[in-house]
């Protein structure tokens, strides 16, 4: 993957209340969002201009862990992602993009 943007999700982040108590996680709407915002920032697009073409999520994701956002567009316009956990890269969610219009 060519672009690498790492990301930090602080130990209290909102999101995580109630998902789970004693077994905390990074809501998968809010990891696929946070993607979205990196790779639209960086690609000078509207998060809304993207598809969710397909999306897994692998491994969850923790308060106070950080993850490397990395992709590649590809020559079809497609943007492939994954989102690392760091610092062994273990793959907590992998996708597919497509842009529907709306760049900036």
């Amino acid at each position: 993957m060519a672009n690498r943007i790492n990301r930090f999700f602080a130990s209290d982040h909102p999101a995580a209340v109630g998902h789970f108590p004693g077994n905390p996680i990074i809501p998968g709407a809010v990891l696929l969002n946070d993607v979205l915002d990196t790779i639209g920032g960086a690609e000078h697009a509207s998060p809304m201009s993207y598809e969710v073409s397909s999306a897994k999520f692998l491994h969850p994701v923790r308060p106070g862990n950080n993850v490397t956002i990395t992709w590649e567009k590809r020559a079809s316009g497609e943007i492939r992602f994954e989102c690392l956990l760091t610092p062994d890269e273990q793959t907590a969610l992998t996708g597919v993009l497509k842009l529907t219009g709306g760049q900036t």
